[in-house]
């Protein structure tokens, strides 16, 4: 097994391609990915959280409404989230923080109807130096310990890795017999089950279990199960999905209150003020 290499950053494949149909309130004007949290879109949320951890160097699969993506990085505005200090009436302003200025975004228009494997396949001549390389969607939010997976991933030496997170649904699970009678009834979260939460770590070679119009998480996962290639990392801490919008406005009050578990880069900060 080759050495770890803790410092060594990747690249950061984003799915950002879909309609985002439960979130029609934004959804007609508006990508998914650019529904606001606060100031800023989910889709910077999910960036600064790998930026955080060292990884600045992003390729977003774009797809429905791409214009404005690339419209809103292209007319950034680092005043909105940062303090400055504007002066000589107005003709200096001094910012005093930076969000992006030492990322690297690379946008791939990747197909309007494409599904998440073929977005992946067609941003793979971006990734071809890439020994490994970090893939998420763009519509959830953890505070997933980002290093201890990579390294548990590296140390396994299989070929993708996934997060894996308990429901937050209100959902009951059912067992019944063919005849209808309910056996067993049990809320979702108290079930042991998990689902997939994104948070993706990938080895080069999860492209030679890809074919042409297949779904990431359908045919390859499967055929790397079969291969016992395919790994999770169970994470108890936080974990939320923004599919609709309740539960965006359950972000937005996070956010609002200074506690937004997710916001990484503000716990060092949150701490030397606790102190």
């Amino acid at each position: 097994m080759p050495e770890l290499d803790r410092e060594k950053s990747m690249k950061v494949v984003l799915f950002c391609g879909g309609f985002g149909m439960r979130m029609r309130e934004y959804s007609d004007a508006l990508p998914k990915p650019l529904v606001p949290i606060g100031y800023r879109p989910i889709l910077w949320h999910v960036m600064k959280y790998y930026a955080h951890y060292g990884h600045k160097d992003f390729v977003l699969c774009l797809g429905y409404r791409g214009d404005a993506i690339k419209k809103y990085f292209l007319e950034y505005d680092e005043c909105v989230t940062n303090d400055f200090v504007l002066s000589k009436g107005g003709k200096s302003l001094e910012l005093l923080a930076s969000d992006i200025h030492d990322w690297n975004i690379t946008f791939v228009d990747t197909g309007l109807m494409s599904n998440i494997g073929q977005r992946l396949k067609a941003v793979h001549k971006h990734l071809q130096n890439e020994e490994m390389f970090l893939a998420n969607y763009t519509d959830g939010l953890a505070d997933v310990p980002l290093p201890t997976v990579i390294e548990s991933f590296q140390r396994s030496g299989n070929i993708a890795c996934f997060v894996s997170v308990k429901p937050r649904a209100s959902f009951h699970l059912i067992n019944a017999d063919p005849n209808g009678v309910v056996k067993s009834i049990e809320h979702i979260g108290k079930s042991g089950a998990r689902i997939n939460g994104g948070f993706m770590v990938l080895r080069q070679e999860v492209f030679s279990y890809m074919r042409d119009g297949e779904e990431l998480v359908e045919e390859p996962f499967r055929r790397l199960i079969k291969a016992g290639k395919l790994m999770t990392h169970p994470h108890e801490g936080f974990w939320a999905c923004m599919d609709t919008f309740k539960e965006k406005q359950e972000l937005d009050d996070l956010f609002g209150r200074g506690a937004a578990p997710w916001a990484v880069w503000n716990l060092p900060a949150l701490k030397e003020k606790s102190k």
